[in-house]
């Protein structure tokens, strides 16, 4: 269904290559009144080599997550009690019944169609319109929400290395594959499809979902904003009517989201912030020197010179000392 990893990966390094051609060079500081968005060629570089190195980026992510999607199921021993036992504890947390959801909807297939393919299709393609959307559009978020990405689906593959039986692999409990049902499923022999059937923990599909409508909401200034809602709350809706998801596996999906976005905050805007600024290999910032202003030189006032008075001399005369 989706771009293999090897040519993911082939992409990468081309638009890596790219990147690296095509970034503009630096501009000399020896002319400073020169004006480096004058030339086209310049111009067009400084365009498309973000472009390339991000999308590079997110390749090589892609990559990964496609590749750790396969390793997990190496080990399936212990999958299906682990999925008993998420929907026993379920239970006891007197979560809604995935069971009595779906059989709500068997009896209208269209609905199940539209899930199946709502599940197949939207997930990747609504992740990407939110990338590009913020990069081109709100390039200051972009960092912070790439970084997020890579935090929540990182923790979600090593999770995910544990394998956990989603619901539709458990006829005895009455679900059903819905997905094989109307030949739409992604997948097709165990632990070989667009991704491991057995990482049912956590649920990447809605962790992504939520974290495209928390962006859009937040990054937005339109009063249409608001309609992107409808993304994570049918995402966390197909995967259960569909039976690939239990509703615990989104509830942790959340939660990694959650961690991963105070991670950003806590560490990669503040203390990593700090640590660069404490470097001590970093050269010491030199501000221009300033030429002072003109001040004309001010005349001293004219004090005229005054002549002390002469000191009588002591009187000698014998005469006048008698007296």
């Amino acid at each position: 269904m989706w771009l293999p990893w090897p040519y993911a990966m082939l992409g990468a390094i081309a638009l890596s290559l790219c990147w690296v051609v095509v970034r503009p060079a630096p501009h000399p500081t020896s002319d400073p009144t020169s004006d480096p968005t004058s030339d086209p060629t310049t111009r067009l570089r400084a365009t498309v080599a973000p472009f390339a190195g991000e999308i590079a980026l997110v390749l090589v992510l892609y990559s990964l997550w496609r590749i750790a999607g396969q390793l997990s199921v190496l080990h399936t021993d212990g999958a299906e009690q682990r999925g008993l036992d998420l929907w026993r504890l379920e239970r006891a947390l007197h979560l809604p019944s995935e069971l009595a959801i779906q059989r709500a909807v068997l009896p209208h297939p269209w609905i199940v169609q539209a899930a199946n393919v709502y599940y197949a299709v939207v997930h990747v393609p609504a992740l990407i319109a939110m990338l590009v959307w913020l990069f081109v559009r709100h390039r200051d978020r972009y960092p912070g929400v790439r970084d997020t990405l890579a935090l929540l689906t990182g923790a979600c593959l090593l999770i995910q290395l544990v394998p956990v039986m989603p619901p539709r692999f458990m006829p005895s409990l009455g679900f059903v594959d819905t997905g094989h049902l109307y030949g739409q499923s992604v997948y097709t022999q165990l632990g070989r499809g667009a991704s491991d059937q057995l990482s049912a923990m956590p649920s990447v599909h809605v962790g992504w979902a939520v974290l495209v409508g928390l962006v859009v909401v937040t990054a937005s200034t339109s009063r249409w904003r608001w309609l992107v809602l409808a993304h994570p709350i049918a995402t966390a809706a197909v995967v259960v009517v569909t039976a690939n998801h239990w509703w615990l596996d989104g509830v942790v999906a959340v939660g990694l989201l959650g961690a991963a976005m105070a991670i950003d905050v806590l560490f990669r805007r503040a203390w990593l912030r700090r640590a660069w600024s404490r470097r001590t290999w970093a050269p010491v910032p030199v501000e221009p020197a300033v030429e002072p202003a003109f001040e004309p030189a001010v005349e001293p006032a004219f004090e005229p010179a005054v002549e002390p008075l002469p000191v009588p001399a002591l009187v000698t005369d014998p005469l006048m000392s008698k007296t």
